[in-house]
């Protein structure tokens, strides 16, 4: 079945409540008390809603097939999961969940048990839960549907705002009290409104793991290190340093497919992304989210890599043909002639050159390139990233209205001409023959 926008906002409203109740009730089971569990005050858990949608938007078409249904499903949200730990524990300098006492564990993040368990509801929600649920939503009437929709969108947004304000406000007051300086002394007043005392005492019990003396800690070992490193540009797994290699990643990753394409089909294309330059977004991309989620895994072995590099890939490469067909209306690649394919998006194969690809860049690329990056002058370093982040968003802003003005073209009667100036400019710099030059694989879709 297809999903709109309003059956796509009721299921991550409907599933954020189920998954809080879930969550409640375990805890209450386990320590026998009522404890929120949410990172909102509302009774949600954004984590399944956002599971939900990932479900709706990206597995429908396996549902045909229930065991590429459930293996996608707990992929998915396997790498949800890892990604909200990882940016949590960047947040509270602690773990808000920690499987390491379960057998098979990554880093405490995800569990081979919760991520079959995750396959499962895939599996239910998909098959027969969601068919159900659209099909009783569409009963009500759109006006008291949107209202809904929009009350809660709201309030829900509010919420995050006033704890995310609340957990700064304890991060702050906790560096004011390990520096012990005048100048953070003024933050103290964000402190006296009870509304953020209670949500801070709240999040400390919701997540015993959190506690004001460990994040003071925390950062006075921060603190203590920080003057040492400041003026090294783009230190570690920093953003500046993913922005480099966002962008070394993206120029080889054009190169090496066209040399690729070359040498199997004796034809040289174009494989670039953008309109301007020679750069693969999803190379760039890949690189930089496999450093991130496998950064901290690049001194293991190169097996363990490989098989992580294999999974990650395939889920992302996969993630982007959906996007780019629902976003654009066109397909960039088709794996529907390689044996051991999913759908023509991924297929065994080049899951494995992924697995490759990762070993070859944790062991070999990713330790030269830093070290690289990192001897650039720092002030000179954010400068040149700088630029190349706002060239990089025009270039992808021009390429998507270029594309889409394309697809408009071929699939829209009577938009062959322009209605506007801002199409006039595309039609003239972006006609067909050169956006067919860019994007030779390009296949326009329903």
């Amino acid at each position: 079945m297809e999903y709109s926008l309003n059956n796509l906002v009721w299921l991550f409203i409907i599933y954020s409540f189920a998954g809080w109740c879930t969550e409640v009730c375990a805890s209450a089971i386990s320590r026998r008390k009522f404890v929120n569990r949410g990172f909102v005050n509302s009774p949600l858990c954004p984590i399944y809603g956002f599971g939900a949608v990932l479900f709706a938007v990206f597995l429908p078409e396996l549902t045909g097939n229930p065991f590429f249904l459930f293996l996608g499903g707990l992929l998915l949200a396997t790498t949800l999961e890892y990604a909200t730990g990882m940016a949590m524990e960047r947040i509270f300098r602690k773990k808000l969940w920690d499987y390491s006492h379960i057998k098979y564990n990554l880093n405490g993040y995800v569990c081979v048990r919760y991520s079959l368990l995750w396959g499962l509801l895939a599996l239910a929600t998909m098959l027969f839960i969601n068919p159900a649920l659209c099909g009783m939503l569409g009963l009500i009437p759109y006006p008291i549907t949107l209202v809904l929709q929009w009350a809660a969108v709201i309030l829900l947004l509010l919420d995050f705002i006033t704890t995310a304000m609340s957990v700064l406000g304890m991060r702050i007051t906790a560096k004011r009290l390990s520096q012990l300086s005048e100048g953070m002394q003024h933050t103290s007043k964000f402190l006296e409104n009870k509304l953020t005392v209670n949500i801070q005492k709240r999040m400390q019990k919701s997540f015993p793991s959190i506690d004001r003396e460990t994040i003071i800690e925390d950062i006075r070992k921060t603190t203590e290190s920080t003057d040492a490193k400041a003026r090294i540009f783009a230190r570690g797994c920093s953003f500046y340093k993913l922005v480099s290699l966002f962008f070394i990643g993206a120029f080889l990753g054009d190169i090496t497919e066209t040399i690729f394409c070359f040498a199997t089909t004796g034809i040289l294309m174009s494989r670039s992304s953008v309109v301007y330059g020679p750069f693969s977004i999803v190379w760039g991309l890949g690189c930089a989210l496999l450093t991130v989620f496998l950064y901290r895994y690049r001194n293991k072995s190169d097996g363990y890599i490989f098989v992580a590099g294999t999974l990650l890939g395939g889920v992302y490469e996969y993630v982007c043909s959906v996007f780019t067909e629902l976003v654009f209306g066109t397909v960039f690649w088709d794996y529907s002639g390689f044996t051991f394919n999913l759908g023509g998006r991924i297929n065994l194969l080049f899951c494995f050159f992924w697995g490759i690809a990762t070993v070859v860049w944790l062991k070999f690329f990713y330790p030269r390139l830093s070290n690289l990056v990192e001897k650039l002058p720092y002030r000179a370093g954010r400068i040149i990233c700088n630029c190349m982040i706002v060239f990089m968003i025009i270039n992808m802003i021009i390429s998507s209205l270029a594309l889409a003005r394309y697809t408009e073209r071929h699939t829209v009667p009577g938009e062959a001409a322009a209605p506007n100036a801002i199409e006039e400019f595309l039609d003239s710099r972006f006609p067909d023959e050169r956006i067919e030059r860019i994007y030779p694989n390009a296949i326009i879709v329903d």
